[in-house]
């Protein structure tokens, strides 16, 4: 992984063969970041993907092993158990422009990750939520 930080942003490489949200979770540990905002393209491999059934309170899980242009990556980090929690969707498009896409689980980089982290001053943090099912955020107001 490369990173070149200006202010609070960050334009993140993550290099071929490293996996997507593992880096940046690490990568949020070591420089001290527990809140941010997300976003990335480029090629990955050996990706799980998946959509909340909100009735069964469970993912649904899909495992795409082919190489995917990574058209789209949006998300956030907060803290979930006192570390940094990257939590990103996606959408993934075939060689045939065929498009996939929900909440990212993992993902391979298979020719280029890049990726920008905007990091901002908050104490956003995640908590279950017995009725939703998920850790959600939890924030100080309101409205």
């Amino acid at each position: 992984m490369q990173y070149k930080q200006v202010g609070k942003d960050h334009f993140i490489y993550i290099e071929k063969n490293e996996k997507v949200m593992d880096t940046l979770t690490r990568f949020c540990i070591d420089k001290g970041i527990s809140n941010a905002k997300l976003s990335g393209i480029g090629a990955v491999k050996e990706t799980e993907i998946g959509a909340y059934d909100t009735i069964k309170k469970e993912y649904i899980r899909k495992e795409y092993s082919d190489i995917l242009e990574l058209v789209s990556f949006e998300g956030n980090i907060t803290l979930k158990d006192g570390s940094p929690f990257p939590h990103a969707h996606v959408v993934l498009s075939d060689h045939n422009m065929s498009t996939a896409g929900g909440h990212l689980f993992e993902t391979t980089v298979a020719a280029v990750g890049e990726f920008f982290l905007m990091e901002f001053d908050n104490d956003a943090y995640r908590e279950l939520n017995e009725d939703v099912g998920l850790p959600c955020i939890c924030l100080e107001n309101r409205f």
